[in-house]
């Protein structure tokens, strides 16, 4: 049996693919693509051999910049993203996350500096046995990975 075209190809932009279909939507509102005048293809719920369900994002005349994909990576760092020209995959981007992420992330600590004056964020990653936890530079405070809030 062959495979089946579910969504439209895309001949230029940001295909983001391999999304856990419970974060699609959270992905659509860190990305601000509820705003975007882009063509934006969605799709939910679909088969996937390697997480069950899938989301798929297809942005059309649009690369990702570094700080969106940060974002991505914070919520669902398996995710693919794949930038297309003239319907050709031209450049598979790796979802990977600094050492150092600035302005994405909203401390959790309600009496910190972010919280309270108009200071840019900054949390260092760090792996704790396996786990991504983000330390707050300033407070230090710190939140795995899964709580994370996006700003």
């Amino acid at each position: 049996m062959g495979k089946e075209l579910k969504v439209a190809a895309l001949k230029n932009g940001t295909v983001i693919d391999h999304i856990p279909a419970d974060k699609l939507f959270q992905v659509v509102s860190i990305l601000h693509l509820d705003k975007t005048l882009n063509q934006i293809t969605l799709a939910n719920n679909l088969d996937s051999a390697k997480i069950g369900s899938k989301g798929l994002i297809k942005i059309s005349e649009r690369a990702l910049e570094e700080d969106e994909t940060n974002k991505i990576a914070l919520i669902c760092p398996n995710a693919k993203i794949n930038i297309i020209r003239d319907f050709v995959v031209v450049e598979k981007r790796p979802l990977i996350l600094p050492e150092e992420i600035r302005e994405i992330v909203q401390c959790t600590n309600p009496v910190c500096i972010t919280n309270n004056q108009p200071v840019t964020t900054r949390f260092h990653v760090q792996n704790q046995n396996g786990q991504i936890v983000l330390k707050c530079h300033y407070c230090e405070r710190e939140v795995i990975q899964e709580k994370v809030k996006i700003k």
